[in-house]
This record gives C-alpha cells, sequence and structure tokens, in this order.
C-alpha cells in the first residue's frame, strides 16, 4: 500500500511560533480516552512547509512489566499478536485473525504479568494501551482520518493533556487521498487575531 504524502504549509499570522500536534483516535476505545501525539511540528516558520508521510501500513509492539520492550511487528486490519512466554522468555507473535477486520488486537497471553500494547505509524508512536492483565486484550481501530491542531507544552510520542485535547476539533479524512497540502491560516497579535484552521488543499486522489 502507497504511503498518502502530506505537506504541511504555515499561511497563518502565528507570532508566537507554535506547535502543532497530528494524532489519531483510536476508534475501539471511549473518545474521551487520552491521544499519543503521533506528530509535532516545531518551529514552523511563516511560508515554511513541512512535507510528511502517514503509511497505511503500522507496527505494533508490546513491554511487559519487567522494563522489556519486543521488536516492532509489521501489523494489518484483522490481525491478532499474543505477548506469551516461550523458553527464550517473552515474544510477541502473530496468533491469526482479531475479532474483526478493521481492528489490531495485542492478546496478553501471560500467566502473570500485565503487559502495555504500543502501535506505530512511520515508525512513531501512535496509540498505546497500559496495564493489560493476563487473558486480556487491547483492541486499536483507526480510520484515515488526522486530527491537528495547534498546541504548546505537547510532546512527540507522549499522550496529550486532556484539557489540550479538548480543544483540538479539526479531523481531516484522507479517504481516497494520494497527496495533499494541509494550509494553516488564521492567527494573529491582538483584538483582529482569528482562530486557527487547517484546510486540504491541492488534493491529488488515488
Amino acid at each position: 500500500m502507497t504511503d498518502i504524502r502530506l505537506n504541511l504549509i504555515n499561511r497563518s499570522n502565528d507570532r508566537n511560533n507554535s506547535s502543532i500536534v497530528i494524532f489519531q483516535r483510536n476508534e475501539a476505545t471511549s473518545f474521551n480516552e487520552l491521544a499519543v501525539a503521533w506528530q509535532v511540528v516545531r518551529n514552523l516558520g511563516q511560508g515554511w512547509n513541512h512535507p510528511f508521510s502517514y503509511p497505511m501500513e503500522m507496527s505494533v509492539s508490546a513491554s511487559d512489566s519487567w522494563g522489556n520492550y519486543s521488536p516492532l511487528k509489521a501489523a494489518e486490519n484483522g490481525q491478532q499478536f499474543q505477548v506469551v512466554r516461550d523458553p527464550s522468555g517473552d515474544i510477541l507473535k502473530y496468533a491469526g485473525q482479531a475479532t474483526s477486520q478493521n481492528e489490531v488486537e495485542i492478546l496478553n497471553a501471560l500467566d502473570l504479568g500485565a503487559v502495555n500494547a504500543n502501535v506505530y505509524r512511520d515508525g512513531k508512536l501512535l496509540a498505546t494501551k497500559t496495564a493489560i492483565a493476563p487473558g486480556q486484550k487491547a483492541t486499536f481501530q483507526f480510520r484515515p482520518t488526522i486530527w491537528i491542531g495547534v498546541v504548546s507544552q505537547v510532546v512527540e510520542g507522549q499522550l496529550i493533556n486532556s484539557a489540550i485535547l479538548q480543544q483540538i476539533n479539526t479531523e481531516l479524512s484522507l479517504f481516497g487521498i494520494a497527496s495533499a497540502d494541509i494550509v494553516m491560516t488564521g492567527g494573529g497579535p491582538g483584538a483582529s487575531s482569528t482562530p486557527f484552521e487547517f484546510t486540504l488543499q491541492n488534493i491529488l486522489y488515488a
């Protein structure tokens, strides 16, 4: 599957050198669940652009209660992975089909000890589920949309504070798109300031 090529362009009147966060929501959990800052774009000057890719492929990994992390494994919707113990220690292995063709599952098949499940896109942490007890599983489902907003004090790869998350209401659908510009407008000093907006432009469809 081909990556979607995106290009973030700053055409705003921002004077505060604001950071821009891009993330996805795990549709398999409640809307109120915290999301991970998948990408944080910093120091994007007026008129500058920031190209990046949205790969359709994902990777998964697990970590255990002993602080060990598994290697990343390529994952597709409809697959289940399990954390099991074999003679070499804990391993993450492909275990067949998930309950839904739209989801990726990570099951804790250990007898003892909780695990954390992580999903990556383009090598960057996209979502995480912590403290999965033995016999329990984490379920991840993502629509081809991204959320984007202007933020401060957000670190790439870490959970976004719920107060910040509530302020971000721009959702951009990437369904059927091969490439597009994401144009940022708005901002500015004083009373003439307007809200930041992000729009898709110069769209090429797949």
